[in-house]
């Protein structure tokens, strides 16, 4: 069955702009212009093009319809913007699927979850084991 994927879009709640927002602020920060997004070496593919069109950026940030972006250009703009994979994933997945991310109001669950994952497997443990004291549970390594 085919699905038109641009009907799809314009067929969409336009209030929810969850990506739309994080990369029009985040391209912002860091004074980066559409072309700098497209030439960055963080975009480039494995056949020298860029996997993030300055088009295709410019129609997001503007709230306009676009194709929803796949994993490689989620990728791709995490590279370029600094900001983690997690987060734009989150930001997607509300704007074009509406799907809505609970970690905590404060957001340090968040946070946390994102440290762990840069963290070796031996001090994965050793922060199990550190929280584990806490609640008075025990974990065998």
């Amino acid at each position: 069955m085919f699905i038109d994927r641009m009907a799809m879009m314009s067929e969409r709640d336009d209030t929810r702009t969850h990506l739309s927002d994080l990369v029009r602020h985040r391209r912002a920060d860091l004074r980066l212009s559409l072309r700098g997004v497209e030439e960055h070496s963080g975009n480039l593919g494995p056949d020298g093009r860029p996997i993030i069109k300055r088009g295709w950026l410019d129609r997001l940030e503007k709230g306009e319809p676009v194709i929803p972006p796949q994993l490689p250009e989620l990728r791709a703009l995490a590279d370029v913007l600094s900001v983690s994979l997690g987060r734009l994933q989150d930001a997607a997945g509300a704007q074009f699927l509406g799907i809505d991310s609970v970690w905590s109001q404060s957001g340090e669950a968040r946070a946390l979850v994102e440290h762990a994952e840069r963290m070796t497997p031996e001090q994965r443990e050793q922060l199990a084991r550190l929280l584990a004291t806490f609640d008075g549970s025990s974990r065998e390594p």
